[in-house]
């Protein structure tokens, strides 16, 4: 049997694929599959796909209609042969140790049914924007849930990519919801974290490429609904209630909303405030694109000005 299936759904990210392969490619752990859903590519992924498949057979490519990311997940590990499951994004970069260093941990532990890394957030072209750590609650293999704090995790993944679980573990709890299409992750942690304990790794084994549309926001209200929802069905599992109106609510959920101009300014200013904050000069020019696709936000043109003293 396999030890790990990686699981990634792509769509349109030939830009960036094949670093993403290489590095998954490349890890110390070689007993692994790598199940990438191109979930109706119409850029060069295909043909990307196809070039890695055709030179190493870990790599197996399912063909999807475009449907989001959280069905081509569940085709994904649905597909899955692994006794872990890895996810990986596409564009993302894993240290080399990283499939080692989590299988240990579960290996170690048969408590644990997922466990996480420290994750380096980047900017498009891999710059160091910040690094966010596990809380340090479950260093140690822990319980994490906590039905009296509003998020009920005391420590959880880092980055969705991050995260390795248990594939009978995530069966048992009923794998990704599709009603859940942009909150797919974190109403998985909630289950899983029901099912057994969490362990986060405090090494940075994960980097998440930033770009300006990835956190543009014009998603994250329904994300944070999505969240509440997440929580609301939790609390009816907790009460052994049905929670077929929560998920039903969740469903309807679709779409995207905001402007397409300012949300992309945003996140063109997202990334450009993180650098400057970090003494980066290349902050100038991700600030100068923000102004250009959103002149009249003076926030960007203040911090602009302040970047140009780096």
């Amino acid at each position: 049997m396999t030890a790990i299936s990686v699981v990634m759904g792509v769509y349109n990210a030939a830009a960036t694929l094949a670093a993403t392969l290489d590095s998954i490619l490349g890890q110390t752990e070689n007993d692994f599959e790598c199940i990438v859903v191109d979930d109706g590519s119409t850029d060069a992924t295909p043909v990307t796909l196809a070039n890695y498949a055709g030179r190493d057979p870990r790599i197996r490519v399912i063909r999807q209609a475009n449907a989001g990311l959280t069905r081509a997940l569940i085709a994904g590990c649905a597909a899955a042969r692994g006794v872990y499951i890895a996810r990986h994004d596409a564009g993302d970069l894993s240290d080399p140790r990283r499939f080692a260093l989590q299988k240990r941990a579960l290996d170690g532990d048969a408590t644990v049914v997922f466990v996480s890394s420290a994750t380096q957030y980047a900017g498009p072209e891999l710059e160091p924007l910040w690094i966010t750590r596990p809380t340090g609650a479950a260093l140690q293999p822990a319980h994490v849930l906590d039905l009296t704090i509003p998020g009920a995790l005391t420590d959880g993944p880092t980055h969705h990519g991050s995260v390795m679980f248990r594939r009978d573990a995530y069966e048992r709890a009923g794998g990704y919801r599709a009603a859940f299409y942009y909150g797919q992750d974190f109403d998985l942690w909630l289950r899983l974290a029901e099912a057994g304990k969490f362990q986060g790794i405090d090494n940075v084994l994960y980097t998440a490429r930033i770009t300006p549309d990835s956190i543009s926001g014009s998603a994250r209200s329904r994300q944070e609904e999505l969240g509440r929802l997440s929580r609301a069905a939790l609390d009816a599992r907790q009460r052994g209630e049905s929670e077929a109106d929560i998920l039903a609510r969740a469903a309807a959920i679709t779409g995207l909303s905001g402007r397409p101009i300012a949300s992309r300014g945003n996140g063109l200013y997202f990334i450009g405030e993180a650098l400057r904050r970090n003494g980066d000069h290349r902050a100038r020019r991700y600030l100068r694109q923000s102004i250009a696709a959103w002149p009249w936000s003076m926030r960007a043109w203040i911090r602009y000005f302040q970047s140009l003293v780096l």
